[in-house]
């Protein structure tokens, strides 16, 4: 067993700390990882082979992200990693000290739902919700992403920049998030709607 110890304060958001160290513990796999998650400094003490999704879930009790799969087949897991949608299943938390971490716990701010999280509740995007917070995070990175240029099977066939997001190309980058539900009508209709209000 590992021993796990916390300690936060508060940083700049952007600004992760950016050095490791061995763990002196008698662990025989511990590191000490240093990340700052929903823009708070944070350091734990885990086995090497320990996820990030672990770590975020068992050691920090962040529990909105889900571990559904646990094999990066249903998105379930996805969180914001340096801004980049990450599958926290598939990713070791030691591989990535001094990330900055952004989970659905994190996307609030000032008492208000990010614009993403608000249109899922308008359009009622969800079900059962299990889902949900990969979905919304995922989209979010997915938008970024688009507004990047950067291509998909869709826009490879269809080279030309389109000004709106075209419901085949959203279908297309979010094929990894599964609902179980299939809610999938109103998590597209929610998604277009923060698409066409930030393009």
């Amino acid at each position: 067993m590992v021993d796990v110890s916390l300690s936060s304060a508060r940083t700049s958001p952007g600004r992760a700390i950016r050095s490791a160290r061995p763990v002196s513990s008698n662990a025989q796999h511990g590191i000490a990882v240093r990340l700052t998650i929903n823009r708070t400094a944070r350091e734990a003490e885990v086995d090497t082979r320990t996820t990030l999704l672990d770590l975020l879930r068992e050691h920090l009790h962040l529990t909105g992200t889900k571990k559904g799969c646990d094999h990066g087949q249903c998105g379930a897991c996805t969180i914001l990693m340096d801004g980049r949608r990450v599958l926290s299943c598939l990713s070791l938390a030691a591989s990535h000290d001094g990330a900055e971490i952004t989970t659905i716990e994190g996307l609030a701010q000032d008492g208000h739902l990010h614009p993403m999280q608000q249109a899922f509740v308008d359009h009622d995007g969800f079900q059962c919700g299990y889902c949900t917070p990969g979905q919304i995070c995922s989209a979010i990175g997915m938008l970024e992403e688009w507004k990047a240029g950067w291509p998909s099977l869709v826009t490879m066939e269809q080279p030309e920049r389109h000004p709106h997001l075209d419901i085949a190309d959203l279908r297309e980058r979010m094929a990894g998030n599964l609902c179980r539900c299939s809610a999938y009508p109103n998590i597209t209709a929610a998604i277009l709607d923060v698409a066409e209000h930030s393009a």
